[in-house]
């Protein structure tokens, strides 16, 4: 079975577009690929119930959980507001990823 394709990557800069964080902005720390979510540095935090292991001390741990993908959009690199991705072929036959909004390239 083929992984899906997905438009947005790990150390991406993304904007969450719905729910309870909307308009937070934040980068990508993990892509779920299998499920289509994504979790976010400093949004949607949960908290979560640890017991003392040889990981370190219990007690409360405040953490990032995944959002669902359709959830978040890429921030345009010109204008830091939510965009959607195009692609384009380079002159040397490389493909990039490019902001719909502005025309810029994505770094990665």
């Amino acid at each position: 079975m083929t992984q899906k394709k997905l438009k947005i990557k790990k150390g991406d800069d993304v904007i969450v577009i719905a729910g309870k964080d909307k308009g937070k902005k934040g980068s990508v720390l993990s892509v779920i690929r299998d499920n289509d979510r994504v979790v976010v540095a400093g949004v949607n935090m949960i908290k979560r119930h640890q017991r003392a292991g040889a990981g370190g001390p219990g007690g409360i741990v405040e953490k990032e959980a995944s959002l669902h993908i359709s959830n978040v959009a890429l921030v345009d690199p010109k204008e830091g507001k939510a965009t959607r991705v195009g692609y384009k072929t380079l002159n040397d036959g490389k493909k990039v990823r490019v902001a719909r909004r502005s025309g810029e390239t994505f770094s990665s």
